[in-house]
């Protein structure tokens, strides 16, 4: 494990020297059911770069959206699910390091956030990622979330969750390194997808991914 992580931050420091401080990245992520535009947030470096090192080597081109939950999220890049035959287990599989956590923002409807297993650190997955579907959120839930995780809600945030929806009980727990700016019905598209064991989609829902600029 710390040797994977090593080579993670060795890889995703040398990434980060070469990115323009102030320059913002968009990414494209086509399926069958449309497109969404993907606003990569600076304030996640380390995240932000492994995403745009792997979009550009095709990592992500063919892979799916192995594990769909309505009402909550979408998840994909296993490399093991490209090519998967039905039934087989997915969610495990990955580029063979972790990231560092950069916590910093919340899981409002659209939001990227890196997958991960159990860990202390809150260490990423280097490579699987979910949107957030989500439902509406009332005021009152949302206090039950700050005292769980001791962080309040201010006034917007709470008007965004209540009018837009996401996924509090996943907040300060999970990185979020981006948003949907162009799209979010997709993500309702592939939410209402049929699944099978695992919250797999009965059909196959792949992905292609491309950054934009």
């Amino acid at each position: 494990m710390l040797t994977r992580l090593v080579f993670g931050l060795a890889l995703l420091a040398s990434l980060a020297a070469c990115q323009p401080k102030d320059k913002v990245t968009y990414a494209l992520i086509s399926t069958d059911f449309g497109d969404m535009k993907i606003k990569l947030y600076n304030s996640t470096p380390l995240h932000r770069d492994n995403f745009i090192k792997l979009a550009q080597e095709g990592f992500y081109d063919g892979l799916l959206f192995h594990r769909v939950i309505a009402g909550f999220m979408v998840q994909g890049g296993d490399p093991d699910s490209r090519d998967a035959p039905a039934g087989k287990d997915l969610g495990v599989g990955g580029p063979g390091y972790l990231i560092p956590a950069e916590i910093n923002a919340l899981h409002f409807k659209g939001a990227l956030a890196a997958a991960r297993t159990q860990n202390p650190e809150k260490q990423s997955s280097g490579s699987q990622f979910y949107l957030v579907q989500g439902n509406p959120v009332s005021a009152q839930e949302l206090d039950a979330m700050t005292q769980r995780h001791g962080h309040p809600y201010s006034d917007l945030q709470k008007q965004l969750y209540a009018e837009i929806g996401g996924t509090p009980m996943l907040d300060y727990d999970y990185t979020v390194f981006g948003e949907v700016v162009e799209g979010l019905e997709v993500i309702d598209a592939i939410a209402a997808v049929a699944t099978q064991a695992a919250n797999r989609p009965v059909s196959d829902v792949r992905m292609t991914v491309k950054i934009l600029n």
